[in-house]
């Protein structure tokens, strides 16, 4: 698999797997949501620099500190569903979506169609967050 092809695994699976449209639309909808949190993170900087006052100081630099957190947060978790993304996208290349990686069984269809990226079946990943 040439370096490009590994940057974008679903260019050597469209169309030839059942699951690559439904990666691809929520590839497009993490994407545009993280642009959009960049953008207000961007913003939010913008307007604190704009102030002379710290936010130690300023009746308002807690709330500016909180909503940089805020948005800071949701942008890593998006990056972070990208990365899940791309990483079904290469099991998909790989030949081993849709099996659990823990049991090896199938995951069912309708666990795929609400959850893509999912890794596990529903029993394993029931009994991961207990253990």
């Amino acid at each position: 698999m040439s370096r490009e092809d590994q940057e974008h695994p679903d260019r050597t699976v469209e169309g030839n797997h059942p699951a690559v449209a439904a990666l691809v639309s929520a590839r497009a909808e993490v994407a545009e949501r993280l642009r959009a949190l960049r953008g207000g993170f961007d913003e939010i900087v913008a307007a604190s620099a704009d102030s002379n006052a710290d936010d130690e100081h300023d009746p308002e630099g807690a709330t500016i500190a909180f909503e940089r957190a805020q948005v800071d947060a949701l942008a890593r978790q998006a990056q972070s569903q990208l990365e899940e993304i791309h990483d079904a996208f290469a099991r998909v290349a790989a030949g081993t979506y849709g099996r659990c990686e823990a049991c090896g069984r199938q995951i069912p269809a309708e666990r795929l169609a609400v959850r893509p990226t999912a890794r596990r079946c529903v029993a394993c990943a029931s009994g991961a967050r207990r253990a």
